[in-house]
């Protein structure tokens, strides 16, 4: 378990309980090309990517995950809150926890893919470009073409 000092906010390692309200909230951005659809058998083989924020009654209202393509690279995913919890910091929260977890993990850099350009660029994110990550673009190739031609998502990088 994370605790963000300045919000408070717990975040926790997504537990297999969990599994049905992450492919749901990640599931809910994706008809607008804000995520990419999960499945439970995606988000099961990486539960140990996933963390969590919960409601007080133990909802999860938001989450991020890692997905790892090599030893030295990593990307930031499934990052979604839901509607009613946003502009609460939450997805800030959700990036730093992500960090902390990718530095854990040794990982020299962390990228991501996304629309939401104000926020990466708030937390140190460089604007970067997706021919830099030649894994991903294949990843992309691989699950759908049409997620190469997006034009309004843009790429970021951390070094770590």
């Amino acid at each position: 378990m994370i605790s963000d000092q300045s919000s408070g906010v717990l975040v926790h390692h997504a537990e297999e309980a969990d599994i049905p309200a992450i492919v749901a909230l990640n599931n809910l951005y994706a008809p607008d090309g804000l995520t990419l659809m999960r499945s439970e058998a995606f988000v099961t083989s990486h539960l140990q990517d996933y963390q969590v924020v919960r409601s007080d009654d133990g909802q999860v209202i938001g989450q991020v995950a890692l997905d790892e393509y090599s030893p030295s690279l990593v990307e930031l995913v499934s990052l979604a809150v839901a509607p009613d919890t946003q502009g609460r910091g939450l997805g800030q929260v959700l990036i730093s926890a992500a960090e902390h977890l990718a530095r854990e993990r040794n990982f020299p850099e962390i990228f991501a893919i996304s629309l939401a350009e104000p926020l990466f660029l708030r937390m140190g994110y460089a604007e970067s470009t997706i021919l830099k990550y030649p894994e991903k673009i294949a990843r992309y190739r691989s699950i759908s073409r049409s997620e190469l031609s997006i034009g309004r998502k843009f790429c970021f990088r951390k070094p770590l």
